[in-house]
């Protein structure tokens, strides 16, 4: 591997090829070229190759596709998608639904009011999962019953609305699912970081963000020396 690979397995803050801004990786998307010429996003930031980075939100996807900022960051012709930034919501949601499913199996997962307050009175809590398509009255009740539970630290707790309830039922293996618990662990941190990245994603930020509480989530920064918009990895 030559100086630029090593470089790229640092992780090293990158370089936006649309804004030209300097970002930790967590907060960007890197893109390579596939053997068939067409731009694929490497959401785990581990595939082979010369990668470029956009910061993560379809916004900035969408620029980069409209200027063909690909083609002059990889000084090459290159195909892309004309639904990218759709392909790439997919993906994002995708492995953030598939991490969910992760804690159920673990035993993290808590659906049903009832459950739902006995765990908040006995075990940690990580977050409160709402249906998008639940009711806003059922959402304040489960409020109501968190801040009862847990007092002021109840301000601090996430509530991930991010999916409709169809979408937690096919996750969770099980029906009618519109506000669950998930308890603290390794796989729920691993999946409020992939519904953080989803939520940037989607342009949510502050009071109209899924994430209505980022503080537990963590910052994501990553120290280290500034690269360019591009990288090589062999």
């Amino acid at each position: 591997m030559d100086q630029a690979g090593r470089k790229a397995d640092t992780g090293s803050e990158r370089t936006c090829i649309v804004t030209r801004e300097v970002r930790a990786p967590s907060d960007m998307l890197r893109f390579v070229v596939g053997p068939d010429g067409d731009v694929v996003p490497d959401l785990r930031r581990n595939l082979p190759g010369r990668g470029v980075w956009v910061t993560a939100d379809a916004g900035h996807v969408a620029q980069a596709v409209k200027r063909s900022l690909f083609a002059k960051a990889f000084k090459d012709k290159v195909r892309v998608s004309a639904t990218l930034t759709e392909e790439i919501d997919r993906l994002l949601e995708q492995q953030a639904l598939q991490a969910l499913s992760i804690c159920n199996k673990a035993g993290l997962v808590t659906a049903g009011a009832a459950k739902i307050e006995k765990v908040l009175g006995s075990a940690p809590v990580a977050a409160l999962l709402h249906a998008t398509d639940g009711s806003a009255d059922g959402i304040r009740k489960m409020g109501q019953l968190v801040t009862r539970t847990k007092g002021d630290a109840a301000a601090k707790l996430p509530r991930v609305t991010l999916f409709a309830s169809s979408q937690l039922d096919l996750a969770l293996g099980r029906s009618n699912v519109i506000h669950a618990a998930l308890k603290s662990g390794a796989a729920s941190e691993a999946f409020l970081e992939r519904c953080r990245r989803l939520a940037l994603y989607r342009g949510a930020t502050g009071g109209n963000s899924p994430l209505e509480s980022e503080e537990n989530l963590g910052s994501g920064v990553v120290d280290g020396p500034v690269e360019a918009g591009a990288d090589d990895r062999n």
